[in-house]
């Protein structure tokens, strides 16, 4: 069972950036699908950034700010965010899997205020 966990969130003011990690306890070698996704108080979830093999997608509430990238060698998914507002706070959780999002990180927290 690979587990996943989360680092690099905590508190920034509005126009600044962060890079969120996500470690894998095994390979993601094979796998197909990874993603970031976030929740922020009172919403649902939502996708932010996936890579589907080598193509990317982003929400369109993040395109030319955020940027999703993996390094298979160090069995590591990476987000950065740029341009940060407030209405990016949320939990940001990553998700990967060979044919699904199947493993899930427990998240880290994202506060953007000044």
């Amino acid at each position: 069972q690979v587990q996943l966990v989360e680092s690099g969130g905590g508190l920034v003011q509005p126009g600044g950036s962060l890079r969120l990690s996500c470690a894998a306890s095994g390979s993601i070698y094979s796998w197909n699908f990874m993603g970031w996704y976030r929740q922020a108080p009172g919403k649902e979830r939502e996708s932010v950034a996936t890579i589907a093999w080598t193509i990317t997608y982003y929400a369109d509430s993040v395109k030319g700010r955020f940027t999703i990238s993996r390094d298979n060698a160090k069995n590591t998914l990476y987000l950065q965010m740029n341009s940060l507002k407030p209405e990016d706070t949320a939990v940001y959780y990553c998700a990967g899997g060979r044919s699904n999002m199947d493993y899930w990180g427990k998240g880290t927290l994202v506060t953007v205020s000044s």
